[in-house]
């Protein structure tokens, strides 16, 4: 589905909204008065909202220069200004909330303030390390990057230091520090940056809504420039962001935003889905469309996505209300091949397995590019790196340097930049063949080096240069110079709009959001990573969830999903996978049971356990151990509990082992409240393995029926 304006004598709505679905033209032709856009994955907000914006510039109903597209990164940005352009719209503001607000801040500063902008800091660690050191506070690289997170979503919170100890108490302890200390270092980090006269990003955001609040001559002035707001994203805004876009609004209602409560991910940096949920509530007159038809993934993808959002069980009151309905999506494409599901052995095994199937997709036809491994933490990205680099297959690790600020790409647009002025604009060389000649000098060959590390790493940034340059000029045509291609690269680092490096992408879930590839392979779904292991509240498992899930819908076509069940090489195998998978794994009811000879399959149920009493979903090992929630109550009787808690100190004490050795008190819980009475019902329990049963069993039946003899 392209976004160009189709010539021919058709009129202006059947031009710029000929190629839209139903849903997707009710989007782009609601031009007035709030609209709340719901819009699944895949199912082409972008390509709605920006056919809404062109419509009504067309139409006459927007001037373009007073409408403001706000999204959540400038890559979105970037694809957004250029599907505007494709549309004829190319003078319409699409900028982050950051960008549109440094904008603000820099014109109204010199009235508003006096003197000059302040400085920006681009990264915190230099001044946090400098503000724990006037507290004589002992840091490391880790803490400091946590104490980083903690300031930056204090301030989107809206906190100070003096009252972020009130409203923190459930933070936990940011970089290892408790609240109290930390609160101490967001004003030392505050003070630092007054004495060096600089500011941070959430400052750009806090200053424009502190002027535009306490000064009604700009306010008044912003308001009569932008008329018209689209939010992208809307599901992510933190309350500062939704601050300065009541602000920019002024008690207007002309506002469209789009989110997806299911893709709410970044809750920890003060994201929160309430406004795009509760909009209807702030606006009752609001029109709401949902886009449900996925046109991105197959229906096998699509399918596992629903499933993955259906299965979730209740959580408690405050869990459930903050869940929301997902949308369940409508599958557009033909049938692919079903999402792979693969068990491993260990690390090193689950990323060589990963390895093999990339190389067979390769040789089938699926570009590097179009690959990706993602991963939960950034610290799982060294065995696939090394496994890539074994198999000679090159890769791009996401979230690292930014692609603009690599050392060679900075070369190679100076080299590129001294050539035009030695190369004549009628030159009959081709462009590709001309950036080609000007970045050998770099290291650059038409063919990959074999070696992986940095190395490779020069080599893709100057080979995406080189790509960059040959699809410009398919796109822009034979005309496109030399100089044009040094503007347009200038254009795209000023917006991060970084080229397509081909390699495999590796990245995180979190870096992966808002993009997509014909293949996908999500690793290490284990417990303990996904979910990861501090998710400890039936909210935080929902997000974690909700991760998995952005996750799935990123893949087009192939998908498959690994874990491995130990770490290392000839480790204790002692993983399970991931819950999430419960259900939607060909053999999720029997896997566990087939690790070892024993029993009945521990997890008889294909659903994420419940409390057996009040049905809510169980978070922690310990409440899925005894089938209960923490507040619940127990169901057993405390005579039966004492007298197993006595066996098992004495089974302890002559063995000279811990008491939770010989069975923990989760699972000693379990067998007070279930009391088998065969030792068939007792290995059913979770914590008594084949092992345990052997060796502990029989005495366990003998103190229960003790026990009810008292």
């Amino acid at each position: 589905m392209t976004t160009e304006i189709p010539d021919g004598n058709a009129s202006l709505e059947e031009r710029i909204l000929g190629g839209l679905d139903a849903e997707q033209r009710e989007v782009a032709s609601t031009l007035t008065g709030p609209l709340c856009v719901l819009a699944g994955a895949g199912t082409g907000k972008t390509r709605a909202i920006t056919h809404r914006i062109a419509y009504g510039v067309h139409s006459g109903v927007y001037s373009p220069q007073r409408l403001l597209a706000v999204t959540f990164t400038a890559r979105a940005a970037a694809e957004m200004r250029s599907r505007l352009r494709d549309l004829g719209v190319g003078n319409v503001q699409a900028r982050t909330f950051h960008a549109a607000a440094l904008r603000q801040l820099q014109f109204f500063w010199p009235q508003a303030v006096g003197g000059t902008l302040p400085n920006l800091l681009d990264h915190k660690a230099q001044m946090i390390a400098e503000a724990a050191r006037r507290l004589r506070l002992s840091t490391d690289r880790a803490s400091i990057r946590d104490l980083a997170s903690e300031i930056e979503w204090a301030k989107v919170s809206m906190l100070t230091p003096a009252n972020y100890l009130e409203n923190a108490q459930d933070r936990g302890n940011p970089g290892g520090f408790d609240l109290t200390a930390v609160a101490r270092v967001f004003q030392s980090y505050e003070d630092v940056k007054t004495d060096r006269n600089v500011i941070d990003f959430e400052d750009v955001l806090l200053i424009t809504v502190g002027i535009l609040q306490e000064d009604p001559k700009v306010a008044a002035t912003v308001r009569e420039q932008y008329r018209h707001f689209v939010v992208d994203e809307y599901q992510d805004v933190s309350p500062l962001q939704q601050r300065l876009l009541e602000l920019w609004l002024g008690g207007r209602d002309e506002l469209c935003v789009v989110g997806d409560a299911s893709q709410t991910i970044y809750s920890f940096t003060g994201a929160s889905p309430k406004h795009l949920l509760g909009f209807k509530s702030l606006y009752p007159n609001a029109n709401v469309v949902k886009l449900i038809r996925d046109y991105r993934s197959t229906p096998q993808v699509v399918q596992l996505a629903n499933d993955l959002l259906a299965a979730r069980r209740s959580g408690g009151p405050l869990a459930d209300a903050a869940w929301a309905a997902p949308l369940k999506l409508v599958a557009q494409r033909a049938a692919g091949p079903l999402p792979q599901f693969t068990e491993c052995s260990d690390d090193e095994a689950e990323a060589a397995t990963v390895a093999f199937k990339i190389r067979a997709l390769m040789d089938s036809g699926v570009a590097a590019s179009e690959i990706a491994v993602l991963f939960r933490t950034n610290g799982q990205s060294e065995a696939y790196e090394q496994a890539l680099a074994s198999a000679g297959i090159g890769y791009q690790l996401r979230g690292g340097e930014r692609f603009f600020a690599r050392k060679e790409v900075r070369d190679a647009i100076l080299q590129l930049r001294a050539a035009t002025r030695a190369v004549s604009e009628s030159s009959p060389q081709p462009l590709g063949q001309l950036v080609r000649d000007i970045v050998s000098s770099l290291g650059y060959t038409d063919s990959a080096p074999h070696s992986g590390g940095a190395l490779r790493e020069r080599w893709e940034s100057l080979a995406a240069l080189v790509a960059l340059a040959d699809e410009l000029v398919v796109s822009r045509g034979p005309q496109f110079s030399l100089a044009d291609f040094v503007n347009e690269l200038q254009e795209r680092s000023l917006a991060q709009h970084a080229p397509t490096v081909q390699g495999v992408t590796l990245a995180s879930l979190h870096a992966a959001k808002g993009l997509e590839w014909d293949a996908v392979f999500l690793v290490g779904l284990s417990e303990g990573l996904m979910p990861i292991s501090f998710a400890d509240t039936p909210e935080a498992v929902d997000e974690e969830r909700r991760l998995l899930y952005v996750g799935i819908t990123r893949a087009r076509e192939h998908l498959a999903l690994s874990w491995s069940t130990a770490r290392t090489p000839g480790g204790r195998a002692n993983r399970k996978p991931s819950r999430f998978l419960d259900g939607l794994r060909p053999d999720s009811v029997a896997s566990s049971g087939a690790r070892g000879k024993g029993p009945a399959p521990r997890r008889k149920a294909a659903v994420p356990a419940s409390c057996r009493v009040c049905g809510s979903m169980l978070s922690s090992g310990a409440e899925r151990k005894v089938g209960r929630c923490d507040q619940c109550p127990p169901s057993y009787e405390e005579q039966t509990f004492n007298a197993l808690r006595e066996w098992r100190k004495e089974v302890a004490l002559s063995a000279d082992v811990p008491a939770f050795v010989v069975f923990t008190d989760a699972t000693l819980t379990a067998i007070a409240e279930a009391r088998p009475s065969s030792l068939e019902e007792l290995a059913r329990l979770a914590g008594v393995g084949p092992s345990k049963l052997e060796r502990y069993g029989e005495a366990v039946l003998a103190v229960l029926v003790e026990s009810n003899t008292l």
